[in-house]
């Protein structure tokens, strides 16, 4: 896991959507910075589908930037292509980049375990939060409501403390290519 307070790793990656170029500079003026890894395929993604578009909505025209990005090996997962990508984003009406790390360099430099993870960086891009969205997981009854991450959003663009004791998120191990 990187440890808190390291710095952003750069990325240079094309976005599933719109066909642009996406990185880390693109956030310049973000007091915060949310570096998310998801993909298509992952039930444990799916099961916050709908709170990750929540989440975009609730946040935009705020000072926090959001990428999300997919490293999967579209070889072994081809519903993780960038088309499955841009399916996923048009579903669950992301509002934020979805780039697809085809070299999956990006994913080695954040330390990515699994979908979902989540980076939370600060104004000067070191890292304040790597944890869970919350408790809920495809087999339990707790609610998806993101209270985890958006509390540390919360206390970031505020420019507050995060709550040091972070829950690691659960999910897919990325699929690494051979």
């Amino acid at each position: 896991m990187l440890d808190l307070g390291t710095s952003a790793p750069p990325f240079f990656l094309p976005d599933a959507v719109s066909g642009e170029t996406i990185r880390l500079e693109t956030f310049a003026n973000a007091r915060a910075l949310l570096v998310m890894f998801i993909t298509p395929h992952c039930p444990f993604v799916k099961h916050v589908n709908a709170e990750l578009g929540r989440l975009g909505r609730d946040y935009a025209g705020s000072p926090l930037g959001i990428v999300a990005i997919s490293s999967n090996d579209i070889e072994q997962f081809p519903d993780d292509s960038p088309e499955g990508m841009a399916q996923q984003a048009r579903e669950f009406g992301f509002q934020f980049p979805y780039c697809y790390d085809e070299t999956q360099d990006v994913a080695r430099a954040y330390q990515a375990a699994c979908t979902p993870d989540f980076f939370l960086f600060d104004a000067g891009r070191k890292l304040s939060y790597r944890g869970q969205l919350d408790d809920s997981r495809p087999s339990n009854a707790i609610p998806v409501t993101g209270a985890d991450l958006r509390a540390a959003i919360d206390a970031t663009l505020a420019g507050q403390p995060v709550e040091t004791f972070q829950k690691p998120s659960i999910g897919c191990n990325i699929k690494w290519k051979p």
